[in-house]
């Protein structure tokens, strides 16, 4: 059993949750439309540490949501793992952004499709079955009319994540749901102490966040 330090930077929410042996402590957020993740991180982790009567040496992990989704998001976060990790000496565990957001949908549809937003009408999407297996591959797209119409076919979908609001605009199909929810270290500490005890961890020297994209100033 551990205690994990979870981190979840991807989208304009910064989270920070602490988790003893699966189940949640304790939790900081702040979404921030302007993205707060340089100035709250680090107040955020020194918060739900003090408050639970802990020190940083009594982690036993840290796991960080590790995209796709914001460049700069993403960048703050890894590097604030990647350090901890490294100076507790302590493993670090990633957890892919979009499945973490699919674990939000708990009302049964028949498909989950987390999405964050890219640039215009593009966002970054996969798609989850109702037991949260992925079932198509995570992908950079520009979204249409008919976007996702073999899942809306075929069932209830739920749309979730910062993308949505893209969609709910030029998708009328009955089946659709839409949910603006974001990324939160909740979902992240949920899936962190599994990958714990199999030891599914990084290599902190050469981990680099899940871009998926390169990122294009301006």
């Amino acid at each position: 059993m551990a205690l994990i330090l979870c981190l979840e930077t991807a989208s304009t929410n910064c989270s920070v949750a602490l988790a003893k042996d699966g189940a949640l402590l304790d939790m900081k957020e702040d979404n921030d439309k302007n993205y707060s993740h340089a100035e709250r991180l680090h107040v955020f982790i020194d918060e739900v540490l003090r408050e639970n009567h802990l020190k940083p040496e009594n982690l036993d992990a840290v796991a960080i949501s590790k995209g796709p989704g914001s460049y700069t998001g993403l960048r703050i976060g890894v590097s604030a793992a990647k350090g901890l990790s490294f100076s507790l000496d302590i493993p670090l565990i990633s957890i892919p952004t979009l499945y973490s957001l699919a674990l939000q949908e708990k009302d049964g549809c028949e498909f989950i499709i987390p999405m964050l937003d890219a640039r215009r009408m593009e966002v970054y999407s996969a798609v989850f079955n109702k037991h949260h297996e992925q079932i198509r591959e995570t992908r950079a797209q520009v979204l249409e009319e008919n976007s996702f119409s073999e899942y809306l076919e075929k069932g209830t979908v739920n749309f979730i994540g910062s993308g949505v609001e893209k969609f709910e605009k030029i998708c009328s199909h009955p089946n659709a749901k839409f949910n603006h929810s974001l990324p939160s270290a909740r979902e992240v500490a949920i899936v962190a102490e599994a990958k714990y005890q199999k030891s599914d961890t990084e290599d902190v020297a050469y981990f680099e966040p899940y871009y998926l994209k390169d990122f294009i100033a301006g």
